[in-house]
């Protein structure tokens, strides 16, 4: 009997595991990494920078970077240089070129290539990033990331932030890092649209900012999204969350948001290299702007969203043949954030809300409020139907009648002959009919009708 039980336990067992390893995950991030150094060799960069020059310092640091990269066989390097092969006098705005492209273990050929730039001409950032969308070859099992040092802004009428926008969306690279050194500050925007800026004021800045963009692209980077309610405990959860790129509006990562049996929210791999717009697909979706993650930590990103539920109740309803809907704004809106089937119940953030019922005739609830985790039930009325018969087809319109005699349009009825049934609310209704056999307006005739639930009224028309 023990060894039976044994038998089955091991057998439960092998089950879950199988089922839990046979779950795909569908969104990584790859582990290997491409970066290229889109390296400035104009003329400027031989401008004293302390107590050397700009290139000097530059191409030291880089190499120092380069060498200490030897160690990880997960990143490939590559280096294009501009602005260093023909004189500024000669105009060139495509003086670039691909000096040491991507393989394995070439560092020491880019530090030694490093040694032979030399500074001569203009700046055609534009044109150089243009062609780096060549440099990468076409892996999805890499990440591509571009590293832009530069010490002053397009000098060739050309739009970096264009190229870079473009080829962002065509997935050539990640959001660029664009390094200035010792730049004014206000050359900040000229790059900022391009991707993520750095200003290096000195030669150490410079050190600090590159290892830094670094230790942002390689080391692994994990979020855990926590979905406030009212009181700002993370309780809310089984909500799509999209990170999405705030500098293309591509989507960049899509999950269902999960809370383990002990409420806490699960943690995903993200990459920090990008900047997000975290929207949170409730309804209405909350959207949390410009979102950095730091590299190499567990970023916990808190954003509120208390929800509570609606649904709309409604016997008898199918008298309408379809399903009725319910369109809903915020109170006081005039847009439709949502559309409801009634018996249906669907969650919204805490607020208020107007209902519109596409009953016949419509039905409008204001101010309906949402409270944290509480389902709102509404209950409208059971139709009742009407029969429409008539000897010759014509022209007619359906009234809904008050008390004090005000009428309300309701809809077009166009009778072909014969008979036409629809459900409708209870109320008092005016039908209004004139046959495309009378002779003028003046034999137009008029039935004024009531409808209960779960009733029939029938109209006779001659």
């Amino acid at each position: 009997m023990r060894l039976f039980k044994y038998t089955i336990l091991s057998i439960i067992l092998l089950l879950a595991s199988k089922n839990a390893f046979g779950q795909k995950v569908e969104q990584s991030i790859p582990e290997k990494t491409r970066i290229l150094f889109l390296f400035d060799a104009s003329g400027s960069m031989l401008a004293p920078w302390e107590n050397t020059l700009r290139i000097t310092a530059a191409k030291q640091i880089l190499s120092d970077l380069v060498d200490s990269l030897k160690v990880n066989d997960k990143v490939e390097l590559a280096l294009r240089a501009y602005g260093h092969q023909s004189p500024a006098k000669d105009q060139n705005c495509k003086d670039t070129r691909l000096e040491i492209g991507f393989s394995k273990n070439n560092h020491d050929n880019i530090i030694k290539r490093l040694e032979y730039v030399y500074p001569k001409g203009n700046t055609p950032i534009a044109y150089s990033l243009l062609q780096s969308a060549n440099d990468f070859p076409v892996d999805d099992s890499y990440r591509n990331i571009i590293i832009i040092i530069t010490d002053g802004i397009e000098s060739c009428d050309g739009d970096p932030c264009a190229v870079s926008l473009e080829l962002q969306k065509k997935d050539i690279f990640l959001k660029p890092f664009v390094i200035g050194l010792g730049m004014r500050e206000q050359f900040a925007k000229e790059f900022e649209c391009m991707g993520s800026y750095f200003n290096a004021k000195n030669i150490n800045a410079f050190r600090t900012v590159l290892n830094g963009i670094l230790a942002q692209s390689l080391n692994k980077t994990t979020a855990s999204v926590e979905l406030l309610d009212d009181k700002g405990n993370p309780t809310e959860t089984n909500v799509n969350v999209s990170f999405i790129n705030n500098f293309t509006g591509s989507s960049e990562f899509d999950f269902i948001h999960y809370r383990d049996r002990n409420g806490k929210p699960d943690t995903v791999e993200v990459d920090p290299v990008l900047t997000y717009n975290i929207h949170v697909n409730t309804i209405p979706p909350v959207v949390k702007k410009n979102v950095f993650l730091k590299g190499g930590t567990h970023n916990v990103i808190k954003i509120q969203s208390p929800q509570g539920s609606l649904k709309i109740n409604q016997s008898n309803s199918t008298e309408y043949g379809n399903p009725v809907e319910a369109l809903i704004r915020a109170s006081g809106k005039g847009e439709i954030i949502n559309t409801q089937l009634i018996h249906s119940s669907e969650k919204y953030l805490i607020g208020s809300y107007d209902i519109e019922l596409l009953t016949l005739p419509r039905i409008l609830i204001k101010n309906i409020k949402i409270e944290q985790g509480e389902l709102r039930e509404i209950s409208i009325p059971a139709p009742g139907r009407v029969n429409l018969v008539y000897a010759s087809k014509g022209i007619g319109s359906l009234y809904e009648t008050d008390a004090d005699g005000k009428q309300r349009w309701i809809k077009n009825i166009d009778p072909r002959g014969g008979q036409i049934s629809f459900g409708i609310q209870p109320g008092n209704y005016k039908f209004v009919f004139r046959s495309d056999k009378a002779m003028g307006s003046k034999y137009t005739q008029i039935k004024e009708f009531t409808v209960k639930s779960g009733t029939t009224a029938n109209i006779r028309i001659y």
